[in-house]
This record gives C-alpha cells, sequence and structure tokens, in this order.
C-alpha cells in the first residue's frame, strides 16, 4: 500500500507541519496502469471535479476555498476580532492495487481536482456541505453522492447512480451500460438527462411538484399507486405514493428518476 501526501515541494515545512500551502498536486501512480481502477473520493466540506484525460496516474490538486476565507475574515472584522489560523491543507491519498482512496481532514473546506486515466473503472465520489460535484470524459461505473451541492456529469460512459438533497442532477452520456441499472434522484432540484438514442429502459419516475418530460416515446403502463396507512395513538393517516411506469424501445435496465421540488427530463442525444 503507498500513502501519499501533499509533500513535494515544501518538503522540510510539510514534514514537520503536515499541511500543504496554498495549491499542490500530487501524483498517485497505479500497481497496474492502464487496468481498471477503483477511485473513492469522499469529503465533509468542499467541491470534487474528476477529469478523464490520456495520462496513466492519477493527478490530485488540492485548493483552499478563498471565497470562503474572505467570508470568515468579513464575520471577523464585524466582531472586532481575528483569527490565528493557518491556511494549509491535510490531503492524503492510499493507494493498494490499483484501488485508489483520496481524503481531507475535516476543518477546512478544500476543492479537490482529480484527473484519471480514461480506463474503464469503478468511481465512488461523495461531498456533503459547500460544494458540488462534477466530473467529465469518464468510462465506467459511477456512484455519486452530494447533500448540500449540485451533480453534473458530462461525456459520461457507462453506468451513474447519482442523489443530492439540495442540487440539481444533470448528466450527459456519450454511451451507457446497456445491462446496468440507473438511478438518479434529489429532493430540492431538477433532474435533467441526456441519454443515447439507442435506450432501451423500464423507466420509473416521478416528481411530487413539478412535470416529467421527454423526447423519447414511451410505453406509458398503469398501475395501482401504492397506499400506505398508519394507525398510531388512535390518529390514522393515508400515505399514497404514485409513480410513472413505463418502458423505453420496448424496455429494458430499471431507469428512476425521483425529485420532490423540480421537474424531471429524459433528453435523447441530438
Amino acid at each position: 500500500m503507498k500513502t501519499i501526501k501533499f509533500l513535494s515541494v515544501f518538503a522540510v515545512a510539510l514534514l514537520v507541519t503536515g499541511r500543504l500551502w496554498a495549491q499542490e498536486q500530487l501524483t498517485v501512480p497505479l500497481s497496474d496502469p492502464g487496468k481498471p481502477f477503483k477511485l473513492n473520493v469522499g469529503l465533509i466540506d468542499g467541491s470534487i471535479t474528476v477529469i478523464g484525460y490520456e495520462g496513466k496516474r492519477i493527478v490530485v490538486e488540492g485548493q483552499v476555498d478563498e471565497k470562503r476565507k474572505d467570508r470568515d475574515k468579513e464575520k471577523e472584522k464585524v466582531a472586532g476580532m481575528h483569527r490565528l489560523n493557518s491556511n494549509g491543507m491535510d490531503i492524503s491519498a492510499q493507494e493498494n492495487n490499483n484501488q485508489v482512496t483520496v481524503h481531507s481532514s475535516m476543518g477546512k473546506q478544500v476543492n479537490l481536482i482529480i484527473k484519471v486515466p480514461k480506463t474503464t473503472s469503478t468511481f465512488k465520489i461523495s461531498t456533503v456541505n459547500g460544494g458540488d460535484i462534477t466530473g467529465s470524459n469518464l468510462d465506467g461505473e459511477l456512484e455519486v453522492s452530494n447533500v448540500n451541492g449540485s451533480i453534473k456529469l458530462t461525456d459520461i460512459s457507462g453506468s451513474v447512480v447519482a442523489t443530492t438533497v439540495n442540487g440539481p442532477v444533470i448528466v450527459t452520456f456519450k454511451s451507457i451500460d446497456p445491462k446496468a441499472a440507473m438511478a438518479f434522484s434529489t429532493l430540492n432540484g431538477k433532474i435533467d438527462v441526456t441519454f443515447p438514442a439507442s435506450l432501451k429502459a423500464n423507466v420509473k419516475l416521478k416528481s411530487d411538484r413539478g412535470d416529467i418530460f421527454t423526447d423519447f416515446d414511451v410505453a406509458t403502463e398503469q398501475q395501482k399507486p401504492n397506499v400506505t396507512r398508519t394507525n398510531k395513538d388512535g390518529m390514522y393517516g393515508l400515505k399514497v405514493d404514485e409513480w410513472v411506469y413505463g418502458k423505453i424501445a420496448g424496455g429494458g435496465p430499471e431507469l428512476m428518476m425521483k425529485t420532490t421540488f423540480g421537474a424531471v427530463y429524459i433528453r435523447k442525444a441530438k
């Protein structure tokens, strides 16, 4: 197992502080270059961008959120006090048999830009606060999770499961895995996905406070709504959960899209 930290340029200082100052890059060599890899990136506070490129190594660039630092300074100015703090980052990457994990310590909002080889691979990408997740030119199986931010993926080949709470989900495919089920969900935001014209799927769609649009021919199916009845302490409840079901091009793997406050768009690539 290789554990890599930002120790390249300011080696003497970083060996003492364990931090990266301003902006740096680290390069993660794979145990078996050119073969599929697994990338797991997780942040609590910050944004993540993952980009496919022609190289054989994974390159990670970290940036402290300067806008957030400026906002903090303004708050401190109003309060008449200032904070004694460093501007360093603590980001590390571990590689073991083509499995790479990238993470950052808590307490700093960090924006990560990660370049990965254009090899069919597996990606698990997540953040919670203060940032969006973007990806482009990626090939393989993607599992993407956010809470307070958007998800935007472009030029994707393979399959995607994407979920957030506060933000839109926008995905554009170059090609898809014809055997893979996919799911896209958010609470506050639209879902907008563009598929190849060759898409075949069993669709399961829902928007509680919005409309559903598509330029695919969808053979909709009539199904009874899911009705849930509750009885607790003499209080009776009734919940009706209605979905739109249908088939595109005769059907295929399940394609689920769900939002509460927003519209759903299923687009055919032109």
